[in-house]
């Protein structure tokens, strides 16, 4: 198609992108993450740079978490020591993924979260009551540890990959403190979809101007998706969100392998 920088996008391109953000991150809602792998690749077919496409993916999906947010905040305001785990433990992670992205191949970081993947996607599928029920449990010291070393790891991860990565803080927050799946994705939706997003965003903005045309699209895309998946997974409850999760998870699992 060329590239962005020496060819407008037809009106028909750009709502062809409107739809691909708006489906996108509805599957992305219900399931606590995953736009990235439908998103961005897009926007690199439609002849945006990868960094370009990947900054404003990030700011559109800014967008996605406050669009599911404002439908969960019921799921959220009790949690909000997760929360402040989920931020300053992921965001420096988010920063420092930003910086060394360059440093790494992009190749070994989409086999090694694939595996991940792979590897939550049967831990989903062999636990039938996973993330059904809510027990919310206490954790020791050495669990608290643990839990934020590993947010920490996928923070890097998000801002170096930025696909996929919602889905391991959904299931890291069933596992570790005994959530329900509503419950974690709404957690996700605000920590990873807004703040981890902004933050690797704001580190990105050293690239140069942004294809604003675009960026207005994926916004729009972006959260009346959030809204539209938050109120199917409201409305469906946990069962469906772990089949939808469960299935997800092989899918972009293929879409890494394939990048690799």
């Amino acid at each position: 198609m060329g590239s962005y920088i020496d060819q407008e996008l037809t009106i028909f391109s750009q709502f062809i992108i409107f739809i691909i953000s708006y489906l996108s991150n509805v599957f992305s809602s219900i399931a606590g993450g995953g736009a990235g792998l439908i998103q961005l690749p897009a926007l690199i077919i439609f002849g945006i740079p990868y960094y370009k496409a990947l900054a404003v993916h990030k700011i559109a999906t800014v967008a996605l978490g406050i669009g599911g947010s404002i439908r969960n905040y019921n799921n959220i305001k009790s949690n909000y020591l997760i929360i402040l785990q989920l931020l300053i433990f992921g965001i420096p992670g988010v920063i420092l993924g930003t910086f060394i992205v360059n440093l790494l191949s992009d190749e070994y970081l989409y086999l090694l979260l694939a595996i991940f993947t792979i590897l939550l996607g049967f831990y989903s599928l062999i636990n039938p009551n996973l993330g059904l029920i809510s027990i919310k449990r206490k954790i020791g010291t050495f669990t608290f540890i643990k839990f934020n070393s590993i947010v920490f790891i996928f923070g890097i991860l998000n801002g170096s990959i930025s696909s996929g990565t919602g889905l391991l803080a959904t299931i890291l927050l069933i596992k570790i403190y005994g959530l329900d799946f509503l419950t974690s994705i709404s957690i996700t939706f605000l920590t990873v979809g807004i703040f981890w997003n902004a933050a690797g965003a704001i580190a990105l903005s050293k690239i140069g101007a942004l294809p604003l045309n675009v960026l207005i699209l994926l916004i729009l895309g972006s959260f009346l998706g959030g809204f539209t998946g938050a109120h199917l997974s409201n409305l469906k409850g946990n069962k469906f969100i772990r089949k939808f999760f469960t299935l997800l998870c092989f899918l972009i699992a293929l879409a890494l392998l394939f990048k690799f």
